[in-house]
């Protein structure tokens, strides 16, 4: 690798499946042996990818309360401490999935004001391609309203690398058919194809991030008002929750039966799920976690990761944002607990912390146009 530390970042809108892909890259480089370090982002506290990806073994620093173009103090604080930790010799960084603007506001910064200790991949964003076909309105389906797409389409436009991900879920006429738009739409920017959960395409994506650096262009005009009343349209819930029964529980089910519940509650109010995330980990259970994710509305809810036997208490982590008002989204939830609770004789669910709100009105800390 270089002398200096290789700062990759990967964006996205939310359920873009970003996640995954950073742990299939951190876990490629570590193969290889290279030190990385990981640093994930939230507009909230307590996220599901930081448990996630601590789960699997990485270094990570957690990035809460704004995107990182409005903490970049913050994320050069986190990279700081990753180094005094373990050295990483490459930091992969995992934006809000409602953010854009992150040429301007965090990569030319860093080249800026740090470029004595990093070089700079190209950015990459990650796209799910259900969701894409159906902005582009190549396909029918649940979509999002006209300023949120604003925020989808301009984190399309800054990309170096647009990254089809999931085309294990597509044909190959769904594939050609987007890809031929994306082309159109953004002919900027490099097209590759990727599976993040099988890893078909993933050796040609991670060699053009980690062995090139990104070219400076001027970047893209945002129309901040705009920007941030897409932001405001989104709901955004974490919680945390605590679980204790009197017999053994299959928590893999339990977390698929409440992801059920909830996703039901808001598709009924025609509320549209941007991603919905869970995780539940056994009291006692060193580094085991459950994880299930919801993508869409018409998403069926998915484990990927599980745990081996039944347990007695643990706790559940809920990230869900959507494109419909807080109140809302917190209202489903408890819904949704309370018929956990009853669907399991003796099952004690406990509250222990609740956060929801829309995102504030993005303010950048830097924000260089080249």
């Amino acid at each position: 690798m270089r002398n200096k530390a290789h700062y990759v970042m990967i964006g996205g809108f939310l359920g873009a499946g970003k996640t995954t892909a950073v742990a299939r890259l951190a876990q490629s480089l570590s193969d290889r042996g290279v030190k990385v370090g990981l640093i994930t982002n939230d507009q909230g506290n307590e996220l599901v990818d930081t448990a996630m990806l601590k789960s699997r073994g990485f270094a990570v620093e957690q990035i809460p309360g704004g995107c990182f173009c409005c903490r970049f103090n913050s994320l050069t604080e986190a990279a700081s401490k990753l180094t005094e930790a373990t050295r990483p010799e490459v930091f992969i960084a995992e934006p809000v999935g409602s953010c854009t603007d992150l040429v301007a506001t965090v990569t030319y910064p860093l080249r800026r004001i740090y470029g004595e200790q990093y070089s700079i991949a190209p950015l990459s964003v990650l796209v799910d391609p259900i969701r894409a076909l159906r902005i582009f309105g190549l396909e029918s389906g649940g979509k999002f309203s006209e300023k949120v797409v604003y925020i989808y389409l301009k984190q399309l436009a800054e990309a170096d690398i647009i990254v089809i991900n999931k085309i294990d879920l597509i044909s190959a006429t769904q594939r050609d058919a987007l890809r031929k738009r994306l082309e159109t739409e953004f002919p900027k920017a490099t097209i590759l194809e990727v599976s993040a959960r099988n890893g078909e395409g993933l050796a040609e994506w991670f060699a053009a991030i980690t062995e090139s650096e990104q070219e400076s262009r001027a970047a893209m005009e945002v129309d901040y008002e705009v920007y941030a009343e897409g932001e405001a349209l989104l709901g955004w819930l974490n919680a945390t929750v605590n679980l204790r029964a009197e017999k053994p529980f299959d928590a893999d089910a339990a977390l698929q039966s409440l992801a059920e519940s909830i996703q039901g509650t808001l598709r009924a109010e025609g509320a549209e799920i941007a991603h919905f995330k869970m995780t539940l980990s056994p009291e006692g259970g060193f580094a085991e976690l459950a994880v299930i994710n919801v993508v869409r509305n018409d998403y069926v809810p998915e484990l990927s990761q599980t745990l081996d036997e039944p347990v007695t208490a643990g706790q559940l982590v809920i990230n869900l944002r959507a494109e419909a008002d807080p109140a809302r989204l917190k209202a489903a939830v408890d819904e949704g607990l309370k018929a956990l609770a009853q669907a399991h004789s003796g099952l004690a669910v406990e509250l222990d912390h609740l956060e929801h709100f829309r995102p504030g009105k993005p303010q950048p800390t830097h924000r260089f146009t080249s």
